[in-house]
């Protein structure tokens, strides 16, 4: 009783809705099929669905009414087709007649087999209704699928898609029918489920008409077509469970469940299959689109793998294999690079790694000359050519799974290749994989070749730093060699003098312990990184230490002119190292019997230590554009780099290098310093 309800009450709703069609049609007319043609394509499924609602399935109007619809969507499809490509469909009129002839053929059988004289009779003429009606379904649908139609003419594409789920159900349920010999009542239900869904597409189609263009995606296609599948499933499942039951009897339950839980576990673990899923990709892709790659996303999941590492191992020359492979669903690759003009392994995925040099020269320079992929498979087979086939080194010919190699080209050269393994379907290449996995080829040689100089240019900084820390240390060399010269040229005066003698070995040894610290700044941390080790430093007794170890090479006097003791923010070390710099230079600058003259002074929160020379001063032009270059130098032996270090010093301090210089009076350094005022408190 409830089946028949829901079958009442499911094609009273589709009778409803192709009403509502026929009533809301457009009166212009947008789609390039006749008005009236597709008023009474709609109109026959209307009558035909409030037939099987309100008298029934098998009764003798409902047949006519349902071959009457499917004559009058047979019109529609060939005026649709013929509209499409012309004179194909002119050619296959025939077909189209023989199709109609089955249908009708069908429809008369159905209607003798309800006038018979006895059952037998009754019987043989419905099997023969059935496979007449089921031949001239599956003719429709041929029909429909050679129904090619032009980009663009979307309303089309649409009554295409309906009239093929239509008859694709009418097929499905007419064969199950058959299979059973009998029609339950959830069958007719199916079919009403499927017609509610037809009558809104030709709703659409006609509201729409041919322009614009409707594209299911690829991923809404293939979800359709599993949850199709997946409905078929239940469907099937239900009408053979209903069948087991009646044959076993008290049985039944124990012989259901078994059914359901063998079936169940057979169909997941066939589509667990990788061979069963690559095969149902090919097929759809081949038979429902133009190509066999979904191209943006392909593109999308391609840039998203380069671009963003699986995991903190994964290197970017394993991404660049899976970007590939994930392409044609290789499961495994090797990574090839040049290396002395030839192809050496530099990474796998999924793989043993290949041997170290894995190709000579000649092959590099056929694959940067040709920018050819090679197809693996045609070269064991010997369709290939022969000097081709020669270049290829034995591991690869020897690697049964090896599939394609294919060349990184950047701009002109030849960056490395990837082998890719064959895919669980086996296919050979096509131009769809050349064009694509030549794109994708030049793309990942453009990140190799990026990623090469990156490490060349990360290389190069490296010497550079090395070198400009050796440059500054040199520099510092040459300022503790002429202090040891001046040393040694004071000690030939000064000699018997006890303080003296008491000063060089202080000086001496200051010198060694900054000859010390210099070999430490060359191995260790770069020039410049003095603000990592900031502290409070005495400026005051800073000045007087470095004044007393220079007393044996120069006179050097310390003033003072701020109230109490001056403490600075600063890096010890590098303050030394800059005063060092500047206390040499105002020596240098200064005559022997002329004193230098450290100077510390407050100003805000500022603290100041100045180093001030009576030498011959400096030009204002040099101290402007020369003074804080590299390697200028007004001195004809000077590095030219110990104003420069300097400053590089006092700014890595958050401090500033002033400096006031005038020709024929002297030169005057301040190195500026923020204060340490709490230490200037406790002190």
């Amino acid at each position: 009783m409830v089946s028949a309800t829901a079958v009442i009450w499911i094609h009273a709703l589709v009778a409803l809705l192709f009403c509502g069609v026929v009533a809301t049609y457009p009166r212009t007319q947008a789609l390039s099929v006749p008005r009236w043609l597709m008023l009474t394509a709609v109109a026959a499924s209307a009558a035909w669905a409030l037939s099987t609602a309100g008298i029934s399935s098998h009764d003798v109007a409902t047949r006519a009414a349902g071959a009457a619809r499917d004559l009058a969507w047979l019109a529609v499809l060939a005026v649709v087709a013929r509209a499409a490509d012309g004179g194909a469909a002119r050619a296959r009129l025939g077909v189209y007649a023989a199709t109609a002839g089955c249908i009708l053929l069908a429809a008369a059988t159905a209607i003798a087999a309800e006038l018979a004289p006895d059952a037998h009779t009754t019987a043989l003429l419905e099997s023969t209704a059935l496979t007449l009606r089921m031949l001239g379904t599956v003719s429709a649908l041929v029909l429909v699928q050679r129904a090619s139609i032009e980009e663009g003419a979307s309303g089309r594409q649409v009554v295409v898609a309906a009239l093929a789920l239509m008859w694709t159900t009418d097929l499905t349920i007419d064969l199950l029918a058959w299979i059973i010999e009998a029609r339950p009542a959830v069958l007719t239900v199916a079919r009403g489920a499927v017609m509610v869904a037809v009558a809104p597409l030709i709703a659409f189609a006609a509201h729409r008409g041919d322009e614009g263009t409707i594209r299911a995606s690829r991923t809404i296609t293939l979800r359709a077509i599993v949850a199709v599948c997946v409905g078929l499933y239940v469907v099937v499942s239900g009408i053979v469970m209903g069948y087991l039951g009646s044959l076993a009897g008290e049985n039944a339950r124990t012989v259901q469940t078994a059914f359901v839980f063998g079936s169940a576990a057979s169909t997941l673990t066939l589509a667990s299959t990788p061979w069963l899923r690559g095969w149902a990709k090919v097929v759809v892709a081949k038979h429902l689109f133009r190509h066999r790659y979904d191209y943006r996303t392909e593109w999308l999941r391609f840039t998203d793998t380069l671009g963003v590492p699986g995991g903190a191992a994964e290197a970017l020359e394993v991404r660049v294999i899976k970007a590939m492979a994930d392409m044609t669903a290789s499961p495994a690759g090797v990574l090839l690079t040049v290396r002395d003009g030839a192809l050496a392994a530099r990474a796998a995925w999924r793989c043993d790694e290949a041997p170290d040099r894995a190709g000579s020269e000649a092959l590099v320079d056929h694959l940067q000359t040709s920018r050819r992929i090679v197809d693996l498979d045609a070269i064991r087979a010997g369709d290939s050519g022969d000097a081709e086939a020669g270049l290829i080194p034995a591991w690869l010919r020897e690697w049964e799974a090896a599939w394609a190699l294919i060349p990184l080209i950047h701009v002109d050269r030849l960056v490395g290749a990837i082998a890719l393994a064959r895919p669980p379907l086996a296919r050979a290449l096509d131009w769809e994989d050349f064009d694509l996995l030549g794109v994708a080829g030049r793309q990942v040689a453009s990140y190799l070749a990026e990623d090469g100089a990156h490490g060349a240019l990360a290389e190069a900084q490296r010497f550079e730093e090395f070198n400009r820390r050796f440059a500054f240390i040199l520099h510092d060399m040459k300022n503790l060699v002429s202090q040891m010269a001046l040393v040694a040229r004071n000690a030939e005066r000064h000699a018997d003098n006890p303080a003296f003698r008491a000063d060089m070995i202080a000086t001496l040894q200051d010198t060694a312990q900054r000859m010390t610290t210099l070999l430490a700044r060359l191995s260790q941390r770069p020039a410049g990184s003095a603000g990592s080790e900031r502290g409070a430093v005495s400026l005051d007794e800073l000045a007087r230490r470095l004044a007393t170890g220079r007393r044996a090479q120069h006179p050097v006097t310390v003033t003072a002119t701020g109230d109490g003791a001056t403490w600075a923010l600063a890096d010890r070390a590098a303050l030394e190292t800059v005063l060092g710099h500047l206390i040499q230079n105002a020596v240098e600058a200064s005559p022997a019997d002329v004193a230098v003259t450290l100077t510390v002074a407050q100003r805000g929160g500022e603290g100041i230590i100045a180093v001030t020379d009576r030498g011959a001063g400096m030009a204002p032009a040099f101290v402007r554009d020369g003074l804080f270059r590299p390697f200028v130098s007004s001195k004809p032996t000077g590095f030219g780099l110990g104003a420069f270090e300097a400053r590089q010093l006092v700014q890595a301090m958050q401090g500033r290098l002033e400096v006031e210089s005038r020709e024929g009076v002297g030169t005057t350094f301040r190195v500026v310093l923020p204060r340490a005022e709490e230490m200037e408190e406790a002190a």
